[in-house]
């Protein structure tokens, strides 16, 4: 039993590192010299579909300096519940009944860390116009990005840098999965290697979100990419990762969600 939870948590990692891509070391100028030959990106970018968890990482991110500007992306979709109840939970001062993400997110960062002027995109309800409404922005403030760091919930960070690139492909992206937590067995069970990161899925839900990836990187009929829905441009699946896929489907295939965009 422990070598196949064992076998199970190594498969979840797998896909939790292709997913929750970090193109540099640490978020801050140092490392963005190091990598890209800039001190500074022209916008962060912090999706609502992160665990709260990931307003830290973008706030202290943006006062190393890594941004001129800091902008928020998040209306209300399927993890905006999530989202609420747990503020609700550690900051019942901050109003979240029927309020977006972006707005909620915003109260945080700029209480904590006085933050102000940051830029919000309200009105998106899934990945695809995520990025759509986020352009839309830059253009309204009339920001001509030339470098972007993008901060989502780790497992659907690819997704999100797949997406810009079909939408902004001059756009030089620089990603930044808002955290990174191993899976561990522990107590003969599955557990995160950080169990304090605020916010973190329960360990049901986050299987759920990084076995419905693949089927939604993919690029076939059913997936995201040109030769599907067309909302990201292609990504390559190392065959790791599919073996790895398809093991978890044989124990969780009813955690699997529909690739109905939502």
């Amino acid at each position: 039993m422990t070598a196949e939870l064992e076998r199970t948590a190594k498969n979840l990692n797998i896909l939790a590192d292709f997913c929750g891509i970090r193109d540099i070391k640490h978020l801050d100028s140092v490392s963005l010299n190091e990598t890209y030959g800039i001190r500074q990106a022209d916008v962060l970018i912090l999706f609502g579909g992160s665990i709260p968890a990931g307003c830290d990482t973008a706030a202290e991110g943006f006062l190393n300096g890594t941004a001129s500007r800091l902008m928020i992306v998040g209306g209300e979709g399927h993890t905006t519940d999530a989202l609420r109840s747990r503020f609700h939970a550690r900051y019942p001062e901050i109003p979240v009944e029927g309020r977006m993400e972006a707005d909620i997110m915003q109260d945080y960062i700029t209480q904590k860390y006085g933050i102000r002027d940051i830029l919000l995109e309200r009105n998106s309800t899934n990945c695809g116009n995520n990025v759509t409404n986020a352009l839309e922005i830059l253009r309204l403030h009339h920001i001509d990005a030339k470098h972007i760091i993008l901060m989502q919930d780790a497992s659907m960070q690819r997704r999100m840098c797949a997406g810009f690139k079909r939408y902004a492909p001059s756009i030089k992206v620089i990603n930044y999965a808002s955290y990174r937590n191993q899976v561990i067995v522990q107590d003969g069970e599955l557990q995160f290697s950080d169990s304090t990161l605020w916010g973190m899925w329960e360990m049901d839900h986050y299987i759920s979100l990084l076995m419905s990836e693949v089927p939604r990187l993919s690029n076939n009929e059913e997936g995201y990419g040109p030769m599907g829905r067309g909302y990201i441009a292609e990504v390559q699946i190392p065959d790791v990762v599919m073996n790895a896929f398809y093991e978890l489907k044989e124990i969780y295939e009813d955690k699997l969600r529909s690739t109905a965009p939502r």
